[in-house]
């Protein structure tokens, strides 16, 4: 599974990162997880991970929201593919979501990730 393109996932629930990492793992990628926007800046910044994706939750709690961990993300590597995950903040998303960016319902179905990711990485997103 080394070849499969690995995915940050950014979700401060454990139950729904469970799912979501078994969503993407399906799906015929890897997740790599993490729980606040600040740690997925540090695992990005880091590079270790070799994410091409980043698939965040809008609302993570205290510090950093999923809007602005992408526009942070967006900064530092242009055009980097961004999946948005919400249950409450679609209305958000035309003045808070980066361009080119998939915004995905909760609930969703476990094959919308992939679907996701896959047209992000189709559409000539580039990939870090």
């Amino acid at each position: 599974m080394s070849d499969a393109v690995r995915v940050l996932v950014v979700e401060d629930e454990a139950l729904i990162a469970s799912f979501v990492e078994d969503a993407l793992s399906d799906g015929g990628f890897e997740a790599c997880s993490v729980h606040s926007g600040e740690e997925a800046m540090c695992t990005f910044c880091d590079g270790r991970e070799g994410c091409r994706v980043l698939l965040t939750d809008v609302n993570l709690g205290d510090g950093i929201s999923g809007w602005e961990l992408a526009r942070q993300i967006r900064e530092i590597t242009p055009g980097f593919p961004v999946v948005y995950m919400t249950s409450a903040s679609a209305p958000d998303w035309q003045s808070q979501g980066v361009d080119g960016s998939v915004l995905i319902q909760k609930p969703f179905a476990p094959a919308q990730l992939a679907a996701a990711v896959s047209q992000l990485l189709g559409s000539g997103a580039s990939p870090a």
